[in-house]
């Protein structure tokens, strides 16, 4: 595994004003936040500032210049990466004391990046591996990212994102799904100047007066009566050392899968996967059998299949379903993107829906931006 990568950044936007930041964890530098400067080669180490909201002292933006230019960085082993972009206007990252750097949200409106138009995709390099993968856990950007792998020993890993229109699409099926339903699917999608600038996961609609309180409830009840009535047993591959487990569901609001309790989960548990049965926790078992099991409740699968994971036909078949997650996969040019927090669960024989690379001899990691694939 090398202690370094050149990361090759490809501007296939429309604009000759787009720049990058590389942020992370130097993890050969005992663990320090750490930023790539400019110069694409070095890394910048922020000091702990005199206040909250200090200003960077340096200028980390990475001009990647125009279009069809491609910018060559190099990284050490890097935890926690991600890389950022930004079209017509640079990002502001601001410091906190510790030091702590203050990334760009888009669930502030107060935040100086608020009306920026940028994206970003997550990476780790690390002794065993370069993982990547295109996110869109928080939100859709209007500037679409592809990655794109090559390793010593293994074929081309590619993920193609959105194409150039892809936001606009999405947004305006979302708005199609919202007078359809009557569910605030509309107002998950963030306009500048009367155009989408972004589209909110809905797991953050609370920022944006889009509530599902109850959205979920329904599904729930009827996957409970369905298995209590026909006292039907449901299998979780945990696809760790407790192997193949069966689900029992009880007319007490559990399902006992192993010997792991589970009450019903609500919609903010579904949409977050972190919360009420979905908590982590010790026993490792536990932990195996909840991302498969949020999984299949986010992709309203439990009705569709009784082995879970689940094969992707068996996905979003039904209402009430996690429409911001289908429509993120029919938008991907192939599929593929991580829409929630356990989208990266599959079927062991099945093909990979979270839009992820990796590797454990990777030579060249491209990122590409705007949505042209030439």
């Amino acid at each position: 595994m090398p202690n370094s990568l050149q990361i090759a950044l490809r501007n296939n936007s429309s604009s000759d004003q787009l720049y990058a930041y590389i942020t992370g964890i130097a993890i050969q530098h005992g663990g320090q936040r750490c930023m790539l400067r400019a110069d694409g080669q070095s890394l910048y180490f922020p000091q702990n500032p005199p206040g909250i909201g200090s200003p960077l002292t340096e200028d980390c933006a990475i001009p990647l210049g125009p279009p069809g230019n491609t910018v060559m960085t190099k990284i050490p082993q890097i935890a926690g990466g991600r890389i950022w972009f930004a079209r017509d206007g640079k990002l502001t990252f601001l410091l906190n004391p510790g030091p702590a750097l203050v990334e760009p949200s888009v669930l502030n409106p107060s935040d100086p990046n608020a009306g920026v138009d940028f994206g970003f995709c997550e990476f780790t390099l690390n002794d065993a591996q370069l993982y990547a993968n295109i996110s869109y856990v928080d939100f859709v950007a209007s500037l679409p990212i592809a990655i794109t792998l090559k390793t010593a020993n293994g074929p081309e890993q590619h993920v193609a994102g959105m194409a150039p229109d892809g936001l606009d699409r999405f947004a305006a099926r979302l708005c199609e799904q919202a007078r359809s339903d009557g569910r605030p699917w509309d107002k998950l999608v963030v306009e500048r100047d009367g155009k989408p600038l972004r589209v909110l996961n809905a797991t953050h609609g609370n920022a944006v007066g889009a509530s599902f309180d109850g959205y979920y409830e329904p599904y729930v009840d009827e996957v409970w009566d369905h298995y209590c009535k026909n006292q039907k047993v449901i299998k979780i591959n945990t696809q760790a050392e407790p192997g193949v487990l069966d689900g029992k569901f009880t007319d007490k609001g559990e399902v006992l899968v192993g010997d792991e309790k589970f009450g019903k989960p609500t919609t903010a548990d579904i949409l977050g996967c972190n919360s009420g049965p979905f908590t982590t926790g010790p026993s490792a078992t536990r932990n195996a059998i909840i991302p498969r099991l949020a999984a299949a409740f986010v992709r309203t699968a439990l009705l569709e299949a009784d082995d879970h994971p689940s094969h992707p036909p068996t996905f979003y078949r039904r209402d009430p379903t996690n429409h911001y997650a289908r429509l993120v996969h029919e938008h991907n040019i192939d599929g593929k993107g991580y829409a929630f927090a356990y989208d990266d669960v599959q079927p062991d024989d099945g093909d990979d829906q979270s839009g992820k690379v990796n590797a454990g001899d990777p030579v060249l990691f491209t990122v590409t931006v705007g949505g042209s694939q030439s």
